[in-house]
């Protein structure tokens, strides 16, 4: 029996769907760690189970299903916004540092995963593996992006807004350099996961943070059932897309 690929196909909706589930990590990680007063490191042991219990239905799923595959997403937001809160403010290495080491994670990663696969592809992936660097490439890079992303806010004082109006910019032109150049489309694509994770932060923190700071205030609870409510949405619009085309 073939198995079948086991990743979301890279479509517009991916890309809208990461960047909700990066807002969903910033402002639940912030909830456990900060409102509810847990701390990072009892912060980093919840999301850790989250995120293993996640994992693990995704690995023994036969095939792609936007729900395992999502949940998986959304617990290395959230433990990669604790990562990088206790490697930035408990172990105080400060953000620049804390990105710096977090990207050597990464690099290192994927050096690993290209001397073994020859590729860096991420769709299709079937084998478990490949699956497995897929999903810590996807960890450290979601960590780096929150410690880049508070770099951008505390180290060079840009506001929440402004923070993501950068990284935005630099999706933007990844998406153009994509389409009018002839630029590794895999390289294209790790800058591109890479900075939807500070967009995502820095617009969470813009959600949460106080008005005297320049964010809205809402609450990391409320804006963290906000962004539920729409990653709901999308899983289910995921979901059905999934099914029509495994019918044809």
């Amino acid at each position: 029996m073939k198995q079948l690929n086991k990743v979301a196909p890279i479509t517009l909706l991916f890309w809208l769907m990461k960047v909700v589930a990066t807002t969903l990590g910033e402002t639940l990680g912030d909830f456990i760690s900060m409102t509810l007063n847990y701390g990072y490191v009892v912060g980093i042991m919840i999301t850790l189970v989250i995120f293993i219990v996640a994992l693990m239905m995704q690995l023994n799923a036969s095939e792609y299903k936007p729900l395992q595959y999502w949940l998986v997403i959304i617990g290395t937001t959230t433990l990669g916004t604790e990562i990088s809160d206790f490697i930035d403010r408990s172990l105080h290495l400060g953000y620049l540092f804390g990105s710096i080491f977090l990207a050597s994670c990464l690099v290192g990663t994927l050096v690993v995963w290209y001397k073994k696969y020859n590729s860096l592809e991420v769709y299709p992936i079937v084998e478990r593996n490949k699956e497995l660097l897929f999903w810590t490439a996807v960890l450290f890079s979601n960590s780096l992006g929150t410690a880049f992303g508070d770099f951008l806010s505390d180290n060079l004082g840009l506001s929440y807004m402004y923070g993501a109006l950068v990284t935005g910019i630099i999706i933007l032109v990844v998406v153009v350099l994509h389409y009018f150049t002839k630029l590794n489309h895999i390289l294209l694509f790790w800058i591109a996961f890479i900075f939807t994770r500070p967009f995502g932060a820095t617009f969470g923190d813009f959600l949460t943070k106080p008005i005297a700071k320049g964010g809205l205030e809402l609450g990391t609870l409320q804006s963290s059932l906000v962004s539920i409510f729409v990653m709901t949405i999308m899983i289910v619009i995921a979901h059905k897309k999934a099914t029509v085309k495994s019918s044809q």
